[in-house]
């Protein structure tokens, strides 16, 4: 699959660096990263997802929907930082990483996030991180549909021929799970948080991808007994994946 990926724009403000797309029709500043500049100049609410921060941003004046996400850790290492990492370079800080892997994605043609700006803020030796993408419509998670309706057979399939088109695509997801698949209402299928993503030309990873969704799935399951969710919706994702096998 060839991409034509976005074209980036760097800037720097002291110790904050910014990198936006380059065909943003508005000059993106550091404000754009401030919860109480939308709170002043657009409309702001909290996206109830994972741990991390992120808040769904309309910016009034462009009239466009954005999710804005800053960076978190997880596991035990968060009760030591929050959200500072180790800076060793602006190519290796994960807000860099992802908007160029998100840009990549949009070239291939693939149904993820659009990028729009990531903001990097240099502490000494760390980093604190943040990224804005363009909302994804009127979308839900699978998690989130499952525990209120079934899926068809169909659109199980469908889900599991978007992850293929991803592997095919050489995009490895570091955390493939039911939270982080979107459909709407159209019966299209989405893939965010690309968070740790990477381009891997390899293919031993695509099983153990698959089984980390699956993972995620029956746990949920076990969780919640209304959780709509089989082993036999899980073979008709598989068929789905496996009818992707020969395409790009």
């Amino acid at each position: 699959m060839v991409s034509t990926s976005m074209k980036s724009l760097s800037q720097q403000y002291g110790r904050q660096f910014i990198l936006s797309d380059a065909a943003a029709p508005n000059h993106i500043t550091p404000d754009w990263f401030k919860t109480e500049y939308w709170q002043q100049h657009g409309g702001i609410s909290p996206v109830e997802l994972g741990r991390g921060a992120a808040w769904f941003i309309h910016a009034h004046e462009q009239d466009q929907l954005y999710v804005l996400r800053h960076y978190r850790r997880g596991g035990l290492i968060a009760n030591i930082s929050l959200d500072h990492y180790l800076w060793t370079g602006l190519d290796s800080t994960r807000a860099w990483r992802e908007w160029k892997l998100l840009a990549h994605i949009q070239g291939c043609g693939l149904p993820g996030p659009k990028p729009l700006a990531a903001r990097v803020v240099r502490h000494g030796l760390f980093y604190s991180a943040d990224i804005m993408t363009h909302k994804l419509g009127d979308t839900v998670t699978l998690s989130s549909y499952l525990s209120d309706a079934k899926l068809s057979a169909s659109k199980w399939q469908s889900i599991g021929s978007c992850i293929r088109k991803f592997h095919n695509a050489d995009i490895y997801h570091a955390d493939l799970n039911a939270h982080n698949l979107l459909l709407d209402d159209k019966g299209r299928v989405y893939i965010i948080d690309f968070d740790k993503g990477r381009i891997d030309m390899g293919s031993s990873w695509h099983s153990k991808n698959l089984q980390r969704l699956h993972h995620s799935l029956d746990k949920l399951s076990r969780q919640t007994r209304s959780f709509n969710f089989t082993e036999d919706n899980w073979g008709e994702l598989e068929q789905g994946y496996s009818s992707r096998a020969n395409h790009g």
